[in-house]
């Protein structure tokens, strides 16, 4: 049986003069810091001061001796970071320019000291470039001239710190006769019967050429053998009745264990592979239709709205991702209702642990291959990198239920038509026969179940404006950019794959990144640590549309840009939820940040929660009440995405700016499952157009839904007052209730809990109370806390 030696430990790397050791997997600023050479990158300028880390080729090195009884040793690395040169006792191994590559070298009967030699990766794309020449690129590095992860060079939400190392696990592989190469599970349902064709490859030993080997293949108690002569096989196994696996909030996530044995011709074990598969189908509904066309996945037949976010890696230096933190941010995210999860493609295939836990979770995984914002060559050295990296995650990757579709990039489509490349390239090549003939080959070939899209945004054809929001993918860039978020009210996409608003993160997290710091907007670290162009014009213009600008108070700054994101998102989501089944998906930019930062995120770069994200959870909860301005007057929709049909009474209340009630109505509203209804509010409960003094509440089951007819700045809403009361939790000390009961109207008030204590968690965002209402905020992490703690902690908008 095959023998697998983890090389983990034993590894330094070279300083200079000095060997520092080394953490395998890892990268150089890792070990740098673990050492003490570096100060931490993520805090305050320490990001520019380490450029030059970046621009230095780095050497790792260890001692390799190993003893077998076995024909055969090969020498695995899952991932090298990333043009390296790699010898063994001096000799050359092979020489590497792909991050996103696993290999595999032989070393039977070879010890010695092992080094791998990273260059800089400025150097390697210098060399690159020189041979493929000049291509355009919306950042100024040169991230599409090597097979790297692309925000290492700095993205408007990332710093730049270019890395080097092994970042994946490295190991030797003992093994005689035969091993197995790779294993790709092609699963199908049909009825009530499921299919797995095993396609399996082999590799020999030079003694196990022309040998009779045996494969065999079980499953949810099904089983297929073969005998094997050549190197490739196909086995076939049938499942009666499987039990079917659905995105969350449709259905349940059964996995079933597939096992794969290869032994000789006696008997003997020589290999196996196991993954975890589900039965389901997914498809991918292009159908033009009097709308344009559509975008959306279908999944055991059924047509989904997907509650979507985008995914970054989750640290800039990924090999610090543990499963156990890929467990705790994709929790986070399913437990805000998120059901479908887009690993973007300017960062990396995860590791197997990312699509582990979605499987289990029932997040379906949108992937894109990695091209992003940039005009890519399509000449060697590249095209065969691309090609091999492609080949090699597919197979990876498509056993994960998961997975539903693999995309072929991020904007470039679009960057193609709109962003001046056309002139630049001048008949040059730039990733459109990735794009549009070798990605599609490779799916269509390899993984035939799923469908695969050619970039996102993109309408299909080129018949169409990529960006066309009436025709496939659309990323709404002009609200943020250029417009208030009212504006998403202006269109219907068919399926919105990026749209977003900023937002600083937490104010522990700003005080950790940026000590002895005195905040402020435009203080030296928050720029630092502010990426975007004109990102804090985009921010102050974003609150002064609704709110007075506060002058000179961080504080309130901070809770208004965070509020505004907050508001943002939810009006993008609420009014494309409402024309459900015309829009079919939208994906937030984004869930997560890799440092911390002012972002899009709805989760920090410590990992605290912004109140994005519990505006998350009710706007992508299973049934959501909205009110929405139509040509006609206000509309009332009901969103039922539940599998059950939702019929209610609706509370629809005039009220005055005060909170006293002018007006009362009741409507019967039904929504069957999967569906949308959309009820004129009737005229006497509707605030007058434009009125500064009236505003609509409508309540159902639990669900509230707000329209004030005019921005905050220009309501007559009186000061807010409310009483505060804390409250311990029996048995638990790190627990308490804050009670908050409202005299007046209190709009979107909000608990910031980190203020409280660095690690204190809340179970709610922003609430609106009426006049008498009371609310109960569940805070964890806090400790003792008494009244005015938490007032201080508390923010709402005023008149002021």
């Amino acid at each position: 049986m095959k023998d697998v030696t983890q090389l983990t430990e034993g590894w330094s790397l070279r300083h200079g003069e000095e060997l520092l050791e080394a953490a395998v997997p890892g990268c150089v600023h890792t070990d740098l810091l673990t050492a003490g050479a570096i100060p931490d990158p993520f805090i305050g300028h320490n990001e520019t001061d380490l450029a030059w880390v970046g621009r230095r080729a780095w050497t790792y090195t260890r001692p390799l001796a190993h003893a077998t009884g076995h024909e055969r040793t090969d020498l695995v690395f899952d991932g090298l970071d990333t043009a390296a040169d790699i010898t063994l006792d001096g000799r050359p191994l092979g020489t590497t320019r792909n991050m996103h590559r696993r290999h595999r070298f032989d070393v039977t009967g070879r010890t010695g000291e092992l080094e791998v030699r990273f260059a800089s990766a400025y150097d390697e794309a210098a060399a690159v470039r020189a041979v493929t020449g000049e291509r355009p690129n919306v950042y100024p590095e040169p991230s599409q001239y090597i097979r790297k992860m692309a925000c290492n060079f700095g993205w408007d939400w990332g710093p730049t710190l270019v890395t080097a190392g092994i970042w994946r696990p490295v190991r030797l592989e003992h093994w005689s006769t035969a091993r197995i190469d790779d294993v790709r599970p092609v699963v199908t349902v049909d009825q009530d019967r499921g299919r797995v064709d095993v396609h399996l490859g082999v590799e020999r030993t030079e003694r196990g050429q022309g040998r009779a080997l045996r494969v065999e293949a079980r499953v949810a108690g099904a089983r297929a053998e073969a005998v094997l002569t050549g190197d490739e096989v196909t086995l076939r196994l049938e499942v009666s009745d499987p039990r079917l696996w659905w995105p969350r909030g449709y259905g349940e996530q059964p996995l079933y264990d597939l096992h794969i044995a290869l032994s000789d011709d006696e008997g003997r074990p020589l290999d196996s592979w196991e993954r975890r598969i589900g039965f389901r189908t997914v498809e991918l509904d292009r159908s033009a239709d009097e709308h344009g066309t559509g975008f959306t996945l279908v999944v055991n037949g059924v047509r989904i709205f997907a509650r979507g976010v985008n995914w970054i890696p989750d640290d800039a230096f990924p090999s610090r991702v543990t499963p156990e933190r890929y467990r705790t941010r994709l929790t986070q995210a399913a437990g805000a209702n998120i059901d479908l999860v887009r690993v973007w493609g300017g960062g990396i295939y995860e590791d197997d642990a990312f699509y582990d836990v979605c499987d289990e979770l029932g997040l379906m995984v949108w992937q894109d291959f990695l091209f992003a914002c940039s005009a890519y060559p399509e000449e060697q050295p590249l095209r065969g990198e691309v090609e091999a990296e492609a080949r090699d995650n597919v197979v990876r990757l498509m056993s994960h239920a998961s997975l539903v579709l693999w995309n072929g990039n991020n904007e470039n489509l679009w960057g193609f038509r709109d962003w001046d490349w056309e002139g630049a390239l001048a008949g040059d090549s730039w990733g459109e026969g990735y794009y549009l003939g070798l990605l599609p080959r490779i799916v269509a070939e390899l993984d035939p179940t799923r469908p695969y899209t050619a970039g996102s945004p993109w309408s299909g054809t080129w018949d169409h404006h990529p960006n066309d929001p009436a025709h496939g993918t659309h990323h709404s860039w002009e609200v943020w950019n250029r417009q208030d978020y009212a504006e998403y009210r202006a269109s219907v996409p068919r399926f919105v794959g990026e749209f977003g608003w900023q937002a600083p993160p937490a104010q522990a997290t700003l005080r950790r990144a940026l000590p002895g710091e005195r905040l402020a907007p435009d203080s030296p670290g928050m720029l630092q640590h502010q990426k975007a162009e004109d990102g804090n014009g985009k921010l102050d213009r974003g609150v002064a549309r609704h709110f007075p600008l506060p002058e000179g108070d961080f504080d309130r700054w901070h809770y208004l840009t965070q509020l505004v994101q907050a508001r943002a998102v939810a009006a993008g989501i609420e009014h494309w939820r409402s024309h459900w089944p015309v829009c079919a998906g939208t994906v937030v930019w984004q869930l997560n940040d890799c440092w911390p930062v002012t972002s899009w995120s709805a989760i920090d770069g410590d990992g605290r929660l912004k109140p994005l994200y519990h505006e998350l959870r009710r706007v992508y909860a299973d049934r959501l009440l909205t009110v929405q301005p139509d040509a006609d007057g206000l509309v009332l929709a009901a969103v039922n995405q539940s599998a059950t049909a939702w019929r209610t009474a609706v509370t629809l209340r005039r009220c005055a700016a005060d909170g006293t009630l002018l007006r009362e109505s009741v409507l019967d509203v039904a929504a069957a499952p999967r569906s949308v209804a959309r009820v004129p509010v009737p005229r006497e409960v509707a605030p007058a157009e434009r009125s500064a003094k009236e505003f609509l509440v409508a309540d159902a089951d639990g669900l509230r839904a707000l329209h004030f007819p005019v921005a905050d700045k220009d309501f007559a809403c009186p000061r807010s007052v409310y009483e505060v009361g804390v409250e311990p939790v029996e048995g638990r000390e790190d627990r308490v209730d804050v009670v908050v009961t409202a005299r007046t109207l209190v709009r979107d008030l909000l608990l910031q809990p980190d203020r409280l204590a660095p690690a204190a968690v809340c179970d709610r965002g922003p609430q609106t109370l009426l006049p008498g209402e009371r609310t109960r905020i569940r805070v964890t992490g806090c400790g003792p806390v008494g009244e005015q703690d938490v007032r201080a902690a508390l923010y709402c908008v005023d008149a002021t």
